[in-house]
Formats: C-alpha cells, sequence, structure tokens
C-alpha cells in the first residue's frame, strides 16, 4: 500500500476536519451594496465577451432602425396615399412595412441565441469561480457562515447577472439609442412640443434614479434572507433525525415560517416600490397623451401640421416614450444583478488560505516529524485557548492528546492540519515552520479519521476513492480488506457500488467508520489524525476497526485523541492537557505511576466502563497494570 513519490498525484485531494472558527460565529455582516466594487466586477466579466456585446449592439441598432419603419410610414400612408388617393403606392408601403418586420423578427431571435445563452455560460463560469474559491477559504470561514447560505451565495446571487451579458443590458443600451434617435427627430418634427413634453419625462427620470438608489438595498437584503431561509432549510432537512427525535417537528416549522415571513415582506416591499413606479409611469404617459393631443391638435388646426405629421409624431413619441418606461423593468433586473454580483464579491473578497504570500516552501515526501515550540494562540484576540505548548513526535511514532472538554486538544490538533497558524510561537515540519509551507504539498501528506466519519451521498466505492481518485482496483480492495470493509461490503446485492445514502444513513455507525479508515489507508499518508475515531462505536464495532487502525499507524507520524483508552495505552507518549497547557507528559505507565492528573481520568473512566459494561478487555489490562 506504502506508495512513496505518489504525492504529486494526489496534491489536489481534499481532507474534512472539525476546526473551530477564528472570530465570532456571526455570519457575514450586511453592508451596503458598493458600486465602485461592482463596476470593475461588472468590466471583468464583459471584457471577454465584448465582441459578442459589440455584435449584439448592432443588431439590436438594426433591430430598432427597422421598428422605426412602421410609425415612419404612417405620415406617409395618411398624407400621400390615403389623402391623394395613390393606390398604387400602397403595396409598395406594405411590403417595405413587412420587409423591416422581418429583418427586425430575425434580429430579435439572433439577439436572444447569441446573448441569453451566453449569459448561460457566464452564470455558469461565475459559479464555478465562487465555489473554487469558497473551497479555498479556511475553515474558519465556514464555521462562521453556514452550510445554506453559501449554497445561496454560489446557486442564486449570480443568477440576476444574466442581465448584465443578456438582453438586458443590450435591450436597455437599446432602447436609450432608440429613444436619442427619435428625441432627434421629434425636435425636428415640432421643437417646442418635443421639449415641453420631455421636460415632463426628464423628472420622471430623475424620479426614477432616486427610486432605483431605494430599491436596490431590498434586493440586496432579499438575497440574504433567502440564503438564511435557504440556510435553515438545509440544516434542518439534514438534521431530521434530531428534529423527529425531540418532536420538534412544529418547532421547526414555526422558524421556517418565520423566515419565509420575512421573504414575503422584503418581495412586498420591492412589489410596492415597483408598483409605485408603474403608477408614475402610467401618470406621466397620461400627461404626456394629454399634452400631445393638445398642443398637435392645434397644430393641426393652425396649418402648422398635416395630419400624417400629427399622427407619425403620436407614434414616434410611443417609441420614444416606451424605452423610458421600459427602464422600469430593465433596470430592476439590473439593479437585482448588482445587488447579486456586490454580494458575489463579498464572497470573493474573503481571504483564500492558499493565496498567503508566507507560503512559498514546497515539501517533499515528509519523514514526519511533528514539533511544536512555545505555541500560543487564541480564536478571539483576549481569549487564549493555548499558553506555550511544546513538544515534539517522532516520525513513526504515535502522540495521545488526553484532558477533559475545552481544554486545547482539538485547537493543537488544528494546528497539525494547518488549519491555524500560530499567534505567536512555530509549528515545525521536518524542521520547516508549517506557516511557510504551501498548503497543498502538506495536506496532501496528511490523513484524517474523524469521530463522525462524513460519507458522500454516492457509492462505496466513490467514497473510499475520494482520498485518491486514481487508485487501482487492486489498491482499492486491499484498503477495503484492510479496513474490513469487504465484510459488509460483498453482502449487498450491488457490492462496492451499493449507494450510502446522504451522509452514509444507510450504514451503521461502525460501517461508516470502516469506510473512513479504508480510504486514509488508501492516501497513504505520512501524518495520520484520529480524532475521537472509535468514541462513537460499541465495544463490539471497536474491537472490529482496531486491526484496520493499527495497520493505519504503522509507520506514521498519529496523533490521537481519544476518550477510550486502548489506542491510548499503547501511544509513544501521552501529552495530558489542561488549560491550554500541557500538564503531564509521558507514556501510560509512567502518568499511571505519577497518580496526577492523568491517573484521575484513567482511573475515573475505567470505573465508568466497569460500571456500564464497557470495553471488558480493559478492565483486565488496567489491574495488569496496576499490580
Amino acid at each position: 500500500m506504502m506508495r512513496p513519490g505518489s504525492m504529486s498525484a494526489r496534491a489536489e485531494r481534499s481532507t474534512s476536519s472539525r476546526g473551530a472558527a477564528k472570530g465570532a460565529a456571526a455570519e457575514m455582516p450586511k453592508r451596503k451594496p458598493q458600486l465602485k466594487k461592482v463596476l470593475p466586477e461588472v468590466w471583468r466579466l464583459i471584457r471577454p465577451r465584448r465582441a459578442l456585446l459589440f455584435l449584439g449592439l448592432l443588431l439590436m441598432a438594426v433591430n430598432r432602425v427597422s421598428g422605426l419603419v412602421l410609425p415612419w410610414s404612417s405620415k406617409y400612408l395618411i398624407d400621400t396615399v390615403l389623402n391623394h388617393h395613390h393606390a398604387e403606392k400602397l403595396l409598395q408601403l406594405v411590403g417595405l412595412v413587412f420587409a423591416a418586420t422581418a429583418v427586425q423578427a430575425a434580429t430579435s431571435f439572433a439577439l436572444t441565441q447569441l446573448l441569453s445563452k451566453e449569459a448561460q455560460r457566464l452564470i455558469a463560469d461565475l459559479r464555478k469561480e465562487v465555489q473554487q474559491h469558497i473551497g479555498r477559504l479556511s475553515v474558519s470561514f465556514y464555521d462562521s457562515n453556514r452550510t445554506g447560505v453559501l449554497v445561496s451565495r454560489i446557486m442564486t446571487d449570480v443568477e440576476g447577472v444574466r442581465n448584465l451579458i443578456g438582453t438586458g443590458l443590450v435591450e436597455f443600451v437599446g432602447g436609450i439609442m432608440t429613444a436619442a434617435i427619435v428625441f432627434g427627430y421629434l425636435l425636428y418634427s415640432n421643437r417646442n412640443m418635443t421639449l415641453a413634453v420631455f421636460g415632463v419625462v426628464a423628472l420622471f427620470v430623475v424620479v426614477l434614479q432616486k427610486a432605483f438608489k431605494t430599491i436596490r438595498p431590498i434586493f440586496r437584503e432579499r438575497g440574504r434572507i433567502n440564503a438564511e431561509v435557504t440556510g435553515r432549510l438545509t440544516e434542518s432537512l439534514g438534521g431530521v433525525r434530531v428534529v423527529k427525535g425531540y418532536f420538534a417537528e412544529k418547532r421547526e416549522a414555526g422558524v421556517f415560517a418565520g423566515g419565509v415571513q420575512r421573504l414575503l415582506e422584503n418581495v412586498m416591499r420591492s412589489l410596492t416600490a415597483t408598483s409605485t413606479l408603474s403608477f408614475a409611469a402610467t401618470t406621466v404617459m397620461g400627461v404626456v397623451g394629454g399634452m400631445v393631443m393638445l398642443l398637435g391638435g392645434r397644430a393641426v388646426l393652425h396649418g402648422q401640421m398635416t395630419t400624417g405629421g400629427y399622427f407619425q409624431y403620436t407614434f414616434f413619441l410611443a417609441i420614444m416614450v416606451a424605452p423610458v418606461f421600459q427602464v422600469v423593468n430593465v433596470g430592476t433586473q439590473l439593479t437585482e444583478a448588482v445587488a447579486g454580483l456586490d454580494r458575489t464579491i463579498e464572497i470573493l473578497e474573503e481571504k483564500d488560505e492558499f493565496s498567503d504570500p508566507k507560503r512559498v516552501t514546497t515539501l517533499g515526501e515528509l519523514r514526519g516529524e511533528v514539533r511544536f515550540e512555545d505555541v500560543r494562540f487564541a480564536y478571539e484576540a483576549d481569549k487564549p485557548v493555548l499558553h506555550g505548548i511544546t513538544f515534539d513526535s517522532q516520525p513513526g511514532t504515535v502522540t495521545a492528546l488526553v484532558g477533559s472538554s475545552g481544554s486545547g486538544k482539538s485547537t493543537i490538533i488544528s494546528l497539525v492540519c494547518a488549519f491555524h497558524t500560530p499567534d505567536t510561537g512555530q509549528v515545525l515540519v521536518d524542521g520547516i515552520d508549517l506557516a511557510t509551507v504551501k498548503l497543498d504539498s502538506y495536506r496532501s501528506q496528511l490523513g484524517v479519521v474523524l469521530q463522525e466519519s462524513f460519507l458522500f451521498d454516492g457509492t462505496i466505492r466513490e467514497n473510499v476513492v475520494f482520498s485518491y481518485p486514481e487508485a487501482t482496483d487492486e489498491e482499492f480492495l486491499e484498503a477495503c480488506r484492510i479496513a474490513r470493509v469487504d465484510e459488509f461490503a460483498e453482502r449487498f446485492a450491488d457490492g462496492y457500488e451499493t449507494i450510502v445514502g446522504e451522509r452514509g444513513v444507510k450504514l451503521s455507525g461502525g460501517q461508516r467508520q470502516r469506510l473512513s479508515i479504508a480510504r486514509a489507508i488508501l492516501a497513504d499518508p505520512r501524518i495520520l489524525i484520529l480524532d475521537e475515531a472509535t468514541s462513537s462505536l460499541d465495544s463490539e464495532s471497536e474491537a472490529m476497526i482496531q486491526q484496520g487502525l493499527s495497520y493505519l499507524m504503522q509507520g506514521r507520524t498519529t496523533f490521537v485523541i481519544a476518550h477510550r483508552l486502548s489506542t491510548i495505552r499503547r501511544a509513544d507518549q501521552i501529552l495530558v492537557v489542561e488549560g491550554g497547557q500541557i500538564v503531564e507528559r509521558g507514556t501510560h505507565e509512567m502518568l499511571y505511576a505519577l497518580e496526577g492528573r492523568y491517573y484521575d481520568l484513567y482511573t475515573r473512566q475505567h470505573g465508568l466502563e466497569q460500571n456500564l459494561f464497557l470495553a471488558p478487555g480493559e478492565g483486565g489490562a488496567v489491574l495488569e497494570t496496576e499490580s
């Protein structure tokens, strides 16, 4: 199973850990959308697609110009064809309108095909980028942000950006372009009436501008609330056994209903805002229509404008005003896109733990020596967790950490895994400061077996080879044999292709743990972490996997946190951690003879296990030690 030199082939694999959060367990704070940060990001997304956008704008220009043929022809139809009875020109006029309509339809189809599909590619690319970035963030980030919130950030927040590349932005620009062309023509047709009408429209545009400043935070708030509700729902569904076990269905339904109510209130506010804008738009349209009727009617009656010219002006005015009112719809979509992009930027601004400029050293194959030198660490300022931890673990040895809950054992393991770096002092691996090491070269040689084995909703094979996807069938089967996975997997109808269910719910605790051990064996790590790997199992299950653990520990530097004492008693050194300090260290025999803190912990557990009829084999060993 040992494969020296195979590290590079596995540099991309990941491991799971139970690291603690550095900082408060609050989620990312609210903030107002920052356009100064969003606009460069918009340009970053648009720049590779600027040729496509330029083509879209050309098509939009053709589309809008062809759309002007019909209102332009109205003056010719009324004044020339109808009033002067030139019937022979009617077919020519109709043919021109049909041709323009065909061009308009074709360009609309091309715009949808080009831009809408590219917008979906953009969404896919951005989702991949955000997921990859989140995957490279530190453990402390995950500890302070719920899974459902992160899922929402990846899947929902990026949806709105389709309007930046899709037809939304192009229609917005196309509408402005159409409005500018028509505005020039209307000034040419009747300057006074045009200036009067557009004085009212300009006032409405100012109102729109202020309204969007009000609406944008509402959309941002909606994204945050949606993420929170999704997060809680994800947790509730994932912990359905706990919910049902405590008859908490009604309580969870109440929590979810409260979140849905907050989301509803936000939607209602946004609907109120947008409907108010629509009301204002309709009012402005009525005012503008009345002004055109009054001023235009007078111009026709006084011979300053023909009947055809009046209808043409009215048609063009409708085309001119329509894009302004379209801004209400498209502008809302763009506002939603900006708000979602702002939340995406917030995630992308989180510091990538792999991009630390201090991490410049690439490790070769490790010998496995781990040394702590006066390490001090705190998750929060003024609340130190470790106080000057110093110890040395030689290659191939087993170091056990014991102590009461909250003493700092898991924090020490977290530092070994490089999930955090010390505030002062050093963690050295083969004499190299771990704070300067490239994480991929280190973690590719690290193996972790946790108390709660995490399994994916896939097959037994997929979960085992997760640590080393390039494994051969022989290597996979050998790992399963050593971890005794074969004893239950081969009894299933589908064998190793059996689906284990979400988090492995279709397997027992012992079976899940054996899968976890097989995964670690296949990874062939140089440094192994066993974080209470057997404490949740009954004695029979523990006995079945001890052989796998013993094989896994051979020749590797192993760190063990365990409540069960069978593994600890065989450790090369035992560190007794209390209050963030090592208060005792030595072998089992040495510490037991001291009759200090370790003696108290050991004898208290031995008495408890005898009373609970647990691990009777350990009772004889203890008595033998005492004699």
